[in-house]
């Protein structure tokens, strides 16, 4: 009985729209599974099988997926450079980015352009998410894509509010003050939020607590962020933007529903 219904619960989900835009290709071992194995993995093959006429218009799709991943790259070369330079500690985090800008050759075109892409790599998200949206490349059988897109988008504004506090001035500690202040109000994770006293939450072991290392933001919240900046969410990224390729990819191009 008990075997049955876990069998009836499979098929169900198997069978589903949500599964289905997910895992596209069947199980069974045959040479079309093979081939449609080949076809789908994005080492294998580099290019879709098929592409609807329209999506390869500039004018369709303003290659806002392509601007904003050659903005990631510049951040990750500028940001390879800037680390060689700087101590996430509270002593030397405000000096080493005065003297990378003014003292260390070329130092300041590096900044700017890492501040500057990252900048751009915000607003051109947002372009790149309201094209997709305007077209209607979200629909089936894309909206798993969609869905990569909108996680994409939320590691992309993480990135920036972390990347906020590491040159330790005015402007980034107040801003990481009012976000984390924010954080408070977390449903089931901020002290001050919906349930968080219920849960057992205080202001010295909630969510706010654990971003910043402490109750204040001072050098653990420096290190927190200089982690999460350099180390943890590009790592992340880079993990849901070789799904996300691989998925525009398989699902027959960039642009526009199928």
């Amino acid at each position: 009985m008990l075997q049955r219904k876990i069998e009836e619960l499979t098929k169900l989900i198997v069978e589903s729209q949500a599964y289905k835009s997910v895992f596209r290709r069947g199980f069974a071992e045959t040479p079309r599974n093979r081939v449609l194995a080949i076809m789908g993995n994005v080492f294998l093959h580099l290019h879709p099988a098929y592409v609807a006429r329209h999506s390869l218009k500039f004018s369709h799709s303003w290659c806002m997926g392509g601007i904003t991943f050659l903005l990631f790259l510049v951040l990750c070369f500028t940001g390879v450079f800037l680390c060689f330079y700087y101590h996430p500690d509270k002593i030397n985090a405000y000096k080493d980015m005065k003297y990378f800008e003014y003292d260390v050759p070329f130092g300041i075109v590096l900044r700017n352009m890492h501040r500057w892409a990252a900048h751009l790599m915000v607003i051109s998200v947002w372009l790149h998410m309201t094209r997709v949206f305007m077209t209607g490349s979200y629909k089936p059988p894309k909206e798993f894509n969609w869905v990569i897109g909108v996680i994409l988008l939320v590691l992309t504004l993480m990135l920036s509010f972390t990347g906020y506090l590491l040159p330790d001035d005015q402007l980034g500690f107040w801003a990481v003050t009012v976000g984390t202040n924010m954080a408070r109000a977390t449903p089931l994770m901020g002290h001050e939020g919906p349930f968080g006293e219920q849960l057992g939450m205080t202001a010295f072991n909630d969510i706010r607590f654990a971003l910043l290392g402490g109750s204040v933001v001072g050098g653990n919240a420096l290190l927190r962020a200089y982690v999460w900046h350099c180390v943890a969410m590009p790592m992340i990224a880079i993990i849901f933007l070789a799904v996300h390729f691989w998925r525009v990819r398989k699902d027959g191009g960039s642009a526009g529903p199928l």
